[in-house]
């Protein structure tokens, strides 16, 4: 009867272990997912700053020194508040992200969108050649529902004739930002982020500092049409690559949406 005791008390053992196993695996992708929302935002460097004011009291706390520790212990008091306030729309854009499946996904592969792209490239080489201004966001891991929800709903199926005519200069969509999610043109004359960064050309419209902007802030490529010279731009991780034909446009798009290589630098 004792070896079914101590039976039972094994099996007891090895689910408390199962559960404990469960339950760290589910809190590191739980943190995994908050670091991917948060990659490349402003508040990842708020994360950051908070993790180093963490080790500061830690090595206060350590070396006994009080002064200093009172004062960290003071700060983190009303950290989380500060946090709230100043990082409002992040986390705002955040908990959207955790709502719908962008995360989640893995681009498709570059069978299943090579059309799409082709009809891209050339649209935009279209609104080029007659230097019609056009501001379009492609949609990688990061979502952009956010930014959707400022313009207006469409949830077409993206075409090359759809996108030049929702560029025609007078018509109510033509300013703003296109998003694009997938083979799914999702909705036009959105709002973007525009950038704060002092060292782009002064020669530069709103519409690439709206693309620099959100292209600081989430993974998307974003594509520029400037409206007085006819330029083709693309804004990746933070950086403009200009300029572009329609060629150049298709492999880099195709890079960055499919291959996922390293960047190769600014294009001359």
């Amino acid at each position: 009867m004792s070896w079914l005791l101590a039976l039972l008390d094994a099996a007891r053992g090895l689910e408390m272990g199962l559960s404990d196993a469960a339950d760290i695996v589910l809190v590191a992708l739980l943190l995994y997912a908050l670091l991917i929302l948060l990659r490349g935002t402003r508040a990842m460097q708020a994360l950051w700053g908070i993790v180093i004011l963490g080790g500061l009291y830690l090595a206060a706390s350590s070396f006994r020194l009080l002064t200093l520790q009172q004062v960290l212990e003071s700060l983190l008091v009303f950290l989380p508040f500060a946090v709230i306030v100043v990082f409002q729309q992040e986390i705002r854009r955040m908990l959207a992200a955790f709502g719908s499946t962008g995360w989640l996904r893995f681009g498709a592969g570059p069978s299943e969108g090579s059309v799409m792209l082709n009809e891209l490239a050339l649209a935009v080489q279209a609104l080029a050649s007659k230097r019609t201004g056009a501001l379009i966001a492609v949609e990688r891991r990061d979502s952009l529902t956010a930014w959707a929800e400022t313009g207006i709903q469409l949830d077409a199926r993206f075409s090359y004739d759809l996108l030049l005519n929702i560029f025609v200069p007078g018509t109510p969509l033509h300013d703003g930002a296109v998003i694009i999610r997938g083979d799914t043109l999702l909705a036009a004359s959105c709002f973007l982020p525009l950038t704060t960064r002092h060292e782009l050309s002064s020669e530069l419209g709103t519409r690439h500092r709206a693309a620099v902007g959100l292209s600081e802030e989430t993974d998307a490529l974003v594509i520029v049409v400037s409206e007085e010279t006819g330029t083709i731009s693309l804004a990746v991780e933070e950086q403009l690559l200009r300029p572009l034909d329609e060629t150049t446009l298709r492999h880099a798009l195709a890079e960055h949406l499919y291959l996922q290589r390293p960047r190769s630098g600014e294009a001359p």
